[in-house]
């Protein structure tokens, strides 16, 4: 099977990891997919924040579990979170910045990386302290939040594939 394909369809969203981190280098690469990721009109409306820092982590996960009304991690330990965010006043944002997150995930994995979207992006950073931490990375409000890519090394065996549903394609 192409290499491409099969990376494809063998990612898997990974929900445990352990405390490994993700070197630079390998980090780099992945985000270089991110910026290669289609957008609308070649306008490219998103930008990648990568977070490594542990603290900076821990916070963004407070926030996330603040939005859910949680006392929990949804970066389930992970090392390394890129937000995506993409330019509100670009009509096609949502799906541009989507993209990247598909690109993020499936580049992750062919580098042996584990990694899992997590929602609420755009929510956390509606609150104060999100908007707190946008100006520290110079993003204007115009910028929303899209999603969160998680990364790091699974401490659990990666999930096989539920079965696909029925009539997922109609040929015509």
């Amino acid at each position: 099977m192409n290499e491409v394909i099969k990376n494809l369809t063998e990612r898997r969203s990974v929900k445990s990891y352990n405390t490994q981190t993700v070197p630079k280098e390998i980090l780099e690469q992945i985000i270089e997919t991110g910026k290669y990721a289609p957008s609308g009109r070649n306008l490219q409306a998103s930008v990648m924040v990568c977070v490594t820092d542990k603290d900076t982590v821990k916070k963004l996960s407070k926030l996330n579990a603040a939005v859910m009304g949680a006392d929990i991690d949804p970066f389930y330990n992970a090392s390394t979170v890129i937000i995506v965010f993409a330019d509100s006043t670009i009509p096609t944002y949502i799906y541009d910045g989507s993209l990247v997150m598909g690109n993020l995930m499936n580049a992750a994995y062919s580098l042996g990386v584990s990694s899992c979207w997590i929602h609420r992006a755009k929510e956390v950073f509606m609150t104060d302290e999100g908007k707190e931490l946008m100006k520290k990375w110079e993003l204007d409000e115009k910028y929303v939040g899209i999603g969160n890519c998680i990364l790091g090394y699974t401490d659990s065996p990666i999930p096989d594939a539920k079965p696909r549903k029925e009539n997922y394609v109609i040929f015509d």
